[in-house]
């Protein structure tokens, strides 16, 4: 029996698709899953060995401290696990406990699915693969519907707004789910975690036009367009924007469209909600949950919640 497989879906809406609607409202934005080409994804692993983005470090604080007090689960599904590090933790943990588990990890990647698998595998004779590539609202349609352990870490869930999160949990619902959280906390950490001496998270947002201009024939000028990103106390997130330095006209072929931006224009790109115990709390209620416990770093930077 093979310990490998992939189901494929078609993506609803294409890159073009995306930048045509994106460009062409007020304000203008880009959903931040289009960050994820080779170069943004090599990008995005930089960032996450950064000294100011704390993210990652803590997460993988709380899960190696806490890995054995997770509940473990004969199907391991698993949305967004990026290069599968916190994975190989975790299954290092959970393969004391039983001896064999399906992995299901979800990715509109088909490459990080199969570089993941590749990786993990060799690693785990007692381990199966069941990938699927697809969106992460399609995908709970395909996901299996037996009671299952759902894995959503990284802060992800930060990315969604607050109905989008309702509806994703709300989904969930008969599984336990295990949820990464970064915590609300002073905000020049959170400026400085989203703002690198290094640049490289300017490299990362710049590198959402860097694509078009690759994949869309876009005459995007990278040096006429800045990263911004700062934190907004009231809504509890960060924003990340491109803004136009100068006045400029953008011709993208693959449109055959051209966009007019104005010096200080922005283009929106990401959201990265912050969290309290309370409103963890409130989100899992809405979503139909309970918070059955959580763990945190020493700190309380970042929480890992689990769900049920």
């Amino acid at each position: 029996m093979t310990r490998f497989s992939l189901v494929e879906t078609p993506i609803r809406d294409s890159f073009a698709d995306a930048v045509l609607a994106g460009l062409g409202r007020h304000p203008r934005r880009l959903p931040p899953r289009y960050f994820y080409d080779a170069e943004g994804t090599r990008l995005f692993d930089r960032i996450t060995e950064l000294p100011e983005y704390y993210v990652t470090r803590a997460e993988m604080d709380v899960l190696a401290r806490h890995a054995g007090e997770l509940p473990s689960a004969a199907t391991v599904i698993e949305f967004g696990g990026g290069t599968g590090a916190k994975t190989r933790l975790l299954l290092e943990a959970w393969f004391h406990l039983r001896p064999r588990i399906r992995y299901v990890p979800v990715d509109i990647s088909k490459a990080a699915l199969t570089a993941t698998a590749g990786a993990l595998l060799p690693q785990f004779p007692g381990l199966s693969v069941a990938a699927i590539q697809a969106e992460f609202d399609r995908a709970l349609e395909l996901i299996p519907r037996e009671p299952s352990l759902v894995l959503f870490l990284g802060s992800n869930i930060g990315n969604f707004d607050e109905a989008e999160a309702v509806r994703f949990l709300h989904a969930l619902r008969g599984h336990q789910v295990v949820v990464g959280f970064d915590m609300v906390k002073d905000a020049a950490t959170l400026h400085a975690a989203y703002n690198d001496a290094a640049g490289v998270t300017a490299a990362f947002n710049l590198n959402v036009l860097a694509r078009i201009n690759r994949e869309l024939g876009g005459t995007f000028d990278l040096g006429a367009w800045a990263h911004r990103a700062f934190y907004d106390a009231g809504e509890a997130r960060i924003e990340m924007h491109l803004v136009a330095r100068s006045d400029q006209a953008v011709r993208i072929a693959a449109l055959d469209r051209t966009f007019a931006f104005q010096a200080g224009d922005t283009i929106h790109t990401e959201n990265s909600y912050k969290f309290s115990p309370e409103r963890i709390a409130a989100l899992a209620r809405a979503g139909g949950l309970d918070v059955a416990k959580t763990w945190t770093d020493e700190r309380g930077w970042f929480s890992v919640a689990l769900l049920t």
